[in-house]
Protein backbone atom coordinates (compact mmCIF):
# COMPACT_ATOMS: atom_id res chain seq x y z
CA UNK A 1 0.00 0.00 0.00
CA UNK A 2 3.05 2.28 0.16
CA UNK A 3 3.02 2.86 -3.60
CA UNK A 4 -0.75 3.31 -3.88
CA UNK A 5 -1.71 5.89 -6.50
CA UNK A 6 -4.12 8.50 -5.20
CA UNK A 7 -4.31 10.65 -8.33
CA UNK A 8 -7.83 11.13 -9.61
CA UNK A 9 -8.60 9.87 -13.10
CA UNK A 10 -11.90 11.83 -13.34
CA UNK A 11 -10.10 15.01 -12.32
CA UNK A 12 -7.35 14.36 -14.86
CA UNK A 13 -9.88 13.72 -17.62
CA UNK A 14 -11.69 16.91 -16.72
CA UNK A 15 -8.43 18.85 -16.85
CA UNK A 16 -7.57 17.28 -20.20
CA UNK A 17 -10.90 18.27 -21.75
CA UNK A 18 -10.68 21.70 -20.11
CA UNK A 19 -7.34 22.32 -21.83
CA UNK A 20 -9.02 21.79 -25.21
CA UNK A 21 -12.18 23.70 -24.28
CA UNK A 22 -10.43 26.79 -22.90
CA UNK A 23 -9.20 28.17 -26.28
CA UNK A 24 -12.71 27.76 -27.68
CA UNK A 25 -14.17 29.54 -24.62
CA UNK A 26 -11.59 32.31 -24.87
CA UNK A 27 -12.06 32.85 -28.61
CA UNK A 28 -15.85 32.90 -28.43
CA UNK A 29 -15.83 35.23 -25.42
CA UNK A 30 -13.39 37.65 -27.07
CA UNK A 31 -15.38 37.70 -30.33
CA UNK A 32 -18.65 38.34 -28.49
CA UNK A 33 -16.96 41.03 -26.37
CA UNK A 34 -15.66 42.68 -29.55
CA UNK A 35 -19.16 42.63 -31.09
CA UNK A 36 -20.99 44.01 -28.06
CA UNK A 37 -18.25 46.42 -26.92
CA UNK A 38 -19.85 49.57 -28.48
CA UNK A 39 -23.16 49.07 -26.62
CA UNK A 40 -21.63 48.44 -23.18
CA UNK A 41 -21.30 51.16 -20.56
CA UNK A 42 -17.80 52.38 -19.77
CA UNK A 43 -17.45 50.56 -16.45
CA UNK A 44 -18.63 47.26 -17.95
CA UNK A 45 -16.09 47.70 -20.77
CA UNK A 46 -13.33 48.07 -18.19
CA UNK A 47 -14.64 45.19 -16.03
CA UNK A 48 -14.99 42.76 -18.94
CA UNK A 49 -11.56 43.50 -20.42
CA UNK A 50 -9.99 43.13 -16.98
CA UNK A 51 -11.88 39.88 -16.37
CA UNK A 52 -10.74 38.45 -19.71
CA UNK A 53 -7.10 39.22 -18.97
CA UNK A 54 -7.28 37.88 -15.42
CA UNK A 55 -9.29 34.79 -16.37
CA UNK A 56 -6.80 33.93 -19.12
CA UNK A 57 -3.78 34.21 -16.82
CA UNK A 58 -5.47 32.43 -13.94
CA UNK A 59 -6.68 29.61 -16.18
CA UNK A 60 -3.21 28.91 -17.56
CA UNK A 61 -1.73 28.79 -14.05
CA UNK A 62 -4.70 26.81 -12.71
CA UNK A 63 -4.48 24.11 -15.36
CA UNK A 64 -0.72 23.77 -14.91
CA UNK A 65 -1.11 23.41 -11.13
CA UNK A 66 -3.93 20.91 -11.61
CA UNK A 67 -1.86 18.73 -13.93
CA UNK A 68 1.24 18.80 -11.72
CA UNK A 69 -0.66 18.39 -8.48
CA UNK A 70 -2.76 15.49 -9.67
CA UNK A 71 -0.25 13.55 -11.78
CA UNK A 72 2.71 13.96 -9.45
CA UNK A 73 0.58 13.77 -6.29
CA UNK A 74 1.85 17.08 -4.97
CA UNK A 75 -0.42 18.53 -2.32
CA UNK A 76 0.70 22.20 -2.55
CA UNK A 77 0.13 22.37 -6.31
CA UNK A 78 -3.25 20.65 -6.11
CA UNK A 79 -4.27 22.90 -3.21
CA UNK A 80 -3.26 25.94 -5.28
CA UNK A 81 -5.34 24.60 -8.17
CA UNK A 82 -8.31 24.08 -5.86
CA UNK A 83 -8.04 27.56 -4.35
CA UNK A 84 -7.68 29.27 -7.73
CA UNK A 85 -10.67 27.34 -9.01
CA UNK A 86 -12.89 28.01 -6.01
CA UNK A 87 -11.92 31.56 -5.08
CA UNK A 88 -11.10 33.17 -8.44
CA UNK A 89 -12.30 31.33 -11.53
CA UNK A 90 -15.70 30.18 -10.27
CA UNK A 91 -16.78 33.68 -9.12
CA UNK A 92 -15.54 35.19 -12.39
CA UNK A 93 -17.50 32.71 -14.50
CA UNK A 94 -20.60 33.09 -12.33
CA UNK A 95 -20.35 36.88 -12.74
CA UNK A 96 -20.13 36.49 -16.52
CA UNK A 97 -22.99 34.02 -16.51
CA UNK A 98 -25.50 35.77 -14.27
CA UNK A 99 -24.86 39.52 -14.56
CA UNK A 100 -27.36 40.80 -17.09
CA UNK A 101 -25.63 44.20 -17.27
CA UNK A 102 -22.99 42.67 -19.55
CA UNK A 103 -25.69 41.94 -22.17
CA UNK A 104 -25.13 38.18 -22.32
CA UNK A 105 -25.50 36.61 -25.75
CA UNK A 106 -26.69 32.99 -26.31
CA UNK A 107 -23.27 31.66 -27.41
CA UNK A 108 -21.67 33.38 -24.46
CA UNK A 109 -24.18 31.87 -22.05
CA UNK A 110 -23.59 28.39 -23.51
CA UNK A 111 -19.80 28.47 -23.20
CA UNK A 112 -19.98 29.98 -19.71
CA UNK A 113 -22.34 27.19 -18.59
CA UNK A 114 -19.96 24.51 -19.87
CA UNK A 115 -17.02 26.26 -18.22
CA UNK A 116 -18.96 26.56 -14.94
CA UNK A 117 -19.70 22.82 -15.03
CA UNK A 118 -16.02 22.08 -15.59
CA UNK A 119 -15.10 24.30 -12.66
CA UNK A 120 -17.75 22.90 -10.31
CA UNK A 121 -16.73 19.32 -11.08
CA UNK A 122 -13.04 20.13 -10.70
CA UNK A 123 -13.58 21.85 -7.35
CA UNK A 124 -15.36 18.79 -5.98
CA UNK A 125 -12.95 16.26 -7.51
CA UNK A 126 -9.88 18.21 -6.38
CA UNK A 127 -11.22 18.42 -2.83
CA UNK A 128 -11.76 14.65 -2.67
CA UNK A 129 -8.34 14.00 -4.20
CA UNK A 130 -6.65 16.45 -1.83
CA UNK A 131 -8.26 14.72 1.13
CA UNK A 132 -7.02 11.32 -0.05
CA UNK A 133 -3.50 12.65 -0.72
CA UNK A 134 -3.24 14.32 2.68
CA UNK A 135 -4.48 11.18 4.45
CA UNK A 136 -1.94 9.07 2.56
CA UNK A 137 0.91 11.45 3.37
CA UNK A 138 -0.11 11.64 7.04
CA UNK A 139 -0.24 7.85 7.28
CA UNK A 140 3.11 7.55 5.53
CA UNK A 141 4.61 10.11 7.94
CA UNK A 142 3.25 8.31 11.01
CA UNK A 143 4.54 4.94 9.80
CA UNK A 144 7.94 6.45 9.05
CA UNK A 145 8.10 7.95 12.55
CA UNK A 146 7.01 4.64 14.08
CA UNK A 147 9.71 2.71 12.21
CA UNK A 148 12.31 5.32 13.12
CA UNK A 149 11.39 5.00 16.80
CA UNK A 150 11.55 1.20 16.58
CA UNK A 151 15.06 1.34 15.09
CA UNK A 152 16.35 3.99 17.50
CA UNK A 153 14.24 3.88 20.66
CA UNK A 154 14.34 6.76 23.05
CA UNK A 155 15.70 5.51 26.42
CA UNK A 156 13.01 5.37 29.06
CA UNK A 157 10.28 6.39 26.63
CA UNK A 158 8.80 3.00 25.81
CA UNK A 159 9.91 1.01 28.82
CA UNK A 160 9.03 1.60 32.44
CA UNK A 161 11.64 1.80 35.16
CA UNK A 162 12.11 -1.23 37.42
CA UNK A 163 10.15 0.37 40.22
CA UNK A 164 7.18 1.16 37.98
CA UNK A 165 7.30 -2.28 36.37
CA UNK A 166 6.81 -4.13 39.64
CA UNK A 167 3.07 -4.30 40.09
CA UNK A 168 1.92 -5.97 43.29
CA UNK A 169 -0.27 -8.98 42.65
CA UNK A 170 -3.37 -8.98 44.79
CA UNK A 171 -4.04 -12.15 46.70
CA UNK A 172 -0.62 -13.69 46.14
CA UNK A 173 2.01 -14.30 48.68
CA UNK A 174 5.64 -13.25 48.50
Amino acid sequence: ADNEIVSSLPLQMSLYFNVYFFPFWWLSTVVILYLKYPVLSDYYKFILVTIMILASLIEAIRLYLGYMGNLQEKVPELAGFWLLSLLLQLPIILFLLFNEGVKIQPLERAVHIVFAFFLAFQVIAAFVTLKRMVNKLATHFRLKEFHRLEEHPVPGFYSLDKEERAVPMAGRGP
